[in-house]
């Protein structure tokens, strides 16, 4: 699972965060579907929600503290007993609930919590946010995502070899300072993406300024095709820089590569030149 992204149930946008590598679903997002007021600290105070959540730290959490929990759960009875999530977390060590701050912010219980806590919210509810969480895991596990990304890895891995070709062939002949080297690196990569896409890395961020704000780049939008292409071409412009070709002959040999090898590819399996949208989300490139 990405490390944020959101599940939509009933037309509620809930936030999905991977913690430690699990999987937290947004309590405060989830609240919204409850009619008339209502706070995670009511369901908090519940004794059989501590009495699930004893269970569940007592199953994924040796730190967890049962001494306090005790405390609180003797407590569970009186009218006046309130606790808040970050008093929870502080008094027993939980790990099954979360209090974030900052831009993904509000309180987050691992999946298995949140699906019980969806029951407060109603049965139908929690029977969709079940629904739409496996929807995206099978999504995860679909074989043209993990194709994506196997992609991914291998572009990587040939820009590696492309950036050593940079080191040894390149830098040593500029007399740029070591502080200014990052801009031949930078200068190569948009050699890349203009042979690919048509445009550099900064054309790409102005024409996407939400895109940028999400954390992606111009290659995270790469078609799975495209991904295949892109590395070979690292792989061959490393070769292109050791035969001291001039940029201009190299950008004239790479885009002509580019655009045999796609052609090539869009014979073999048109699916597989779906385009990663988001971590959850695929489209047919043509569209």
């Amino acid at each position: 699972m990405p490390k944020n992204t959101k599940l939509i149930v009933q037309n509620i946008e809930i936030g999905l965060l991977s913690i430690n590598s699990e999987d937290y679903i947004c309590l405060t997002d989830m609240v919204k579907a409850k009619d008339g007021e209502f706070f995670v600290s009511d369901w908090l105070r519940n004794v059989n929600t501590l009495e699930y959540l004893h269970a569940w730290e007592g199953m994924y959490n040796p730190d967890f503290n049962y001494g306090e929990f005790a405390a609180i759960r003797n407590q569970s009875g009186i009218n006046s007993f309130k606790i808040s999530v970050k008093e929870w977390v502080a008094k027993t060590k939980a790990i099954g609930i979360v209090a974030k701050a900052g831009r993904y912010g509000g309180t987050y219980a691992h999946k298995d919590i949140a699906f019980n806590f969806g029951m407060w919210i109603s049965p139908v509810f929690q029977l969709y946010i079940v629904k739409e969480y496996q929807r995206l895991k099978e999504i995860e596990s679909n074989e043209y995502n993990l194709e994506w990304n196997v992609k991914r890895v291998l572009c990587k891995a040939n820009y590696k070899i492309h950036t050593d070709a940079i080191k040894n062939y390149i830098i040593p002949h500029t007399g740029y300072a070591k502080a200014k080297e990052w801009l031949l690196y930078a200068d190569e990569a948009d050699l890349l993406n203009i042979a690919m896409w048509g445009c550099t890395a900064r054309d790409w961020k102005q024409a996407n300024p939400q895109r940028v704000l999400q954390g992606e780049n111009i290659r995270d939008m790469a078609s799975i095709n495209d991904l295949a292409i892109l590395s070979n071409i690292e792989s061959l412009n490393s070769i292109l820089i050791s035969q001291r070709l001039s940029k201009t002959e190299r950008l004239r040999f790479l885009a002509n590569t580019v655009e045999q090898q796609r052609k090539s590819l869009e014979g073999i399996d048109l699916i597989k030149g779906i385009k990663k949208l988001t971590d959850s989300t695929f489209l047919d490139a043509k569209n």
